[in-house]
């Protein structure tokens, strides 16, 4: 099992029509509320109320769990409301981390669609409903009835959240299309220039308009606002790489469904870093920082 796989609820036959839906559930779940903690807590609701339906008298099972998924994420997204207001600094979505090799059938299925920790952060600036109305549209690709029915709304007011929520996504985003061998390649290429602590190579891969944004939720020093620009954010790792040396390690993962970077310092977890590119050079790096949100990947390299 990897970081990126959800425990399935102990009981759970594997005939049964939750566990075939299970990795589309999960899915549902983590992108509407960004930890795994709190979707594998809504799946765990949505277990105990599907154990006490009897699925003959269901027109459709996958309808019945999605809808009722969706309705406990929509809930559980409200009632974390407050206290993302109160996060300190820059929210940024626990990672699903898969290492070199450990990719497996049921991951991947996981991980299929838009998952990426640039489009997760994006997700933020949407409301609960309108959040899940967009994902079930556009990322899950169900019809308006469906969605209508899911949510309890009419298909007009349906179409209205998901052509709202697609234009604050375009506004606050741009997306690009690079085949994966060229993102791990350049990543490779960023890996070897912070290993070795070469600012000038790590400047030369970044864009013009490059931002860091780091996510240390209060528990560890991160920047109040994103870093811009190739010249401060390779300094920041030349910096590291000076004080440190030999004690940062990088590790390549694949965070999200993306190629990303584990960053260890003194054999320690310290960070998982997320990246967008163009295919030429890297625009976005997204740090994650938080120890809480870093609990589900190795800890050390041992």
């Amino acid at each position: 099992m990897t970081s990126a796989d959800p425990p399935a609820p102990s009981g759970v036959c594997a005939t049964d029509p939750f566990t075939t839906l299970r990795p589309r559930l999960f899915g549902i779940a983590y992108r509407m509320l960004g930890v795994r903690a709190d979707a594998e807590d809504v799946l765990q609701d949505a277990w105990l109320r599907w154990s006490r339906t009897d699925p003959a008298a269901l027109q459709s099972a996958e309808a019945w769990l999605v809808t009722v998924v969706t309705r406990l994420s929509i809930d559980r997204l409200r009632a974390l409301k407050a206290e993302r207001e109160a996060y300190v600094g820059w929210w940024l979505p626990e990672p699903l981390v898969e290492l070199d090799g450990a990719h497996t059938p049921e991951s991947a299925a996981e991980l299929a669609g838009e998952l990426s920790v640039a489009f997760m952060y994006v997700l933020e600036r949407l409301g609960p409903e309108e959040r899940a109305a967009f994902l079930l549209r556009q990322v899950f690709d169900y019809d308006y009835p469906e969605i209508a029915a899911q949510l309890g709304k009419t298909e007009a007011s349906c179409r209205q959240m998901v052509h709202r929520a697609s234009e604050r996504v375009q506004q606050a985003r741009t997306r690009f299309e690079v085949p994966r061998n060229v993102h791990h390649q350049l990543l490779q290429r960023f890996m070897l220039a912070a290993r070795s602590g070469d600012r000038n190579a790590i400047e030369t891969l970044l864009s013009e308009d490059a931002q860091l944004i780091g996510d240390g939720g209060g528990k560890v020093p991160s920047f109040p606002k994103p870093l811009v620009g190739p010249f401060r954010i390779a300094n920041l790792y030349w910096a590291l790489f000076r004080r440190l040396g030999a004690q940062v390690v990088y590790r390549m993962a694949l965070i999200n469904g993306e190629p990303g970077l584990l960053r260890y310092l003194d054999g320690q977890l310290e960070s998982a870093q997320a990246f967008v590119t163009d295919g030429e050079r890297i625009v976005a790096i997204y740090a994650i920082r938080n120890p809480d949100k870093l609990a589900g990947i190795p800890l050390s390299l041992d």
